[in-house]
């Protein structure tokens, strides 16, 4: 089984509905002329990022200051290159609420959308890094709930579930999960559809990890798909840009022709030589990609995204602290690799 990357937002112990947002896309993890996903302009010149929202109190912006007041001039400015650009959310576990709320408030001040990340589906992670979720459906459907009313009438991007659909397909989640995840995915989906500015991308994997997209077909057919806006591909994963967006034109046209968004926050370097196995963690040499944008030139790739945040740990692995923690070290190696325009 390969392992998977892994993201969090929020830190805490392991229980039955662990807050310990994270995730991945295993190794084994269209915008055309005016996006769909596009929000309000603001006039002037685009900022970086387009129409997503910049977070100006990420671990990277904070971690920026610190450098600059150490006189780590050179460090600070290269690290420039992930806090100002902008990045999903990661609600917490217990209550999705407030981290929603300093999202969608901070967008809307901008004329901004807010990119946020539903991963809290019961029976996460395969007992992984990320294991946990929710204890229980209804906790599941609660939760959803309130992640939904907390958008209200704000524009958002929800990544819904990473790992969800390509766990049932590589058999990691066993088969008697796999009617109630499809039941909850599609519940989440319509839920979430019902705030009239939000567009739902349900998770699909990468390219690395299900090699063969039509065995992706039916499983996202079985949890609604056709309510979503679209997929979202490369979540926490490194498969570049190319190989990503063909991958997502192959599967899109087994679904219907929905549209796909893609995260190339660690990709620019592509995805680490070797074993499969080994390559989730921490892979070092990596770099940042492709910058987030909701104008692609692609006309099924509604936009290119930081879903995964950068420097953000995959796991007590190559070095590294605990999954989720920010590791400042390792944001700067991504941020001097990163992708060049």
């Amino acid at each position: 089984m390969h392992r998977l990357l892994r993201t969090f937002t929020a830190l805490a112990a392991l229980t039955a509905i662990g807050l310990t947002a994270g995730c991945s896309s295993g190794s084994g993890s269209g915008a055309q002329e005016a996006s769909a996903v596009r929000g309000p302009a603001t006039g002037g010149a685009r900022q970086p990022g387009g129409a997503f929202w910049v977070d100006p109190d990420s671990a990277a912006a904070r971690q920026v200051k610190e450098w600059q007041e150490q006189g780590r001039d050179r460090d600070a400015e290269a690290l420039k290159r992930i806090s100002e650009q902008p990045m999903a959310v990661w609600p917490a576990g217990d209550d999705p609420a407030p981290d929603i709320g300093a999202a969608t408030r901070g967008a809307a001040k901008e004329g901004r959308t807010a990119v946020l990340v539903a991963y809290n589906i019961p029976h996460r992670d395969c007992g992984q890094h990320s294991a946990g979720g929710a204890g229980s459906a209804d906790y599941y459907r609660n939760w959803v709930n309130t992640f939904a009313d907390a958008i209200g009438t704000a524009p958002a991007v929800v990544v819904l579930e990473p790992d969800a659909i390509p766990h049932i397909v590589d058999g990691c989640t066993p088969a008697e999960y796999h009617a109630d995840r499809y039941q909850l995915l599609s519940e989440a989906i319509q839920r979430l559809k019902r705030q009239p500015k939000v567009k739902v991308y349900l998770d699909a994997g990468n390219p690395g990890w299900i090699s063969d997209a039509r065995k992706l077909t039916e499983p996202l057919q079985k949890a609604g798909i056709v309510q979503a806006d679209g997929f979202s591909l490369n979540v926490s994963n490194f498969q570049n840009d190319e190989t990503t967006k063909a991958y997502g034109r192959a599967l899109s046209a087994t679904v219907g022709g929905k549209h796909f968004v893609m995260d190339t926050s660690r990709n620019g370097k592509g995805p680490l030589a070797g074993d499969r196995q080994d390559a989730w963690c921490n892979p070092p040499g990596r770099g940042l990609g492709t910058p987030p944008t909701d104008r692609t030139g692609d006309p099924l790739l509604d936009a290119v995204l930081w879903i995964k945040r950068p420097g953000d740990s995959d796991g007590p692995c190559r070095g590294g602290p605990a999954a989720g923690q920010w590791w400042p070290d390792y944001a700067l190696g991504l941020a001097r690799n990163a992708k060049e325009a």
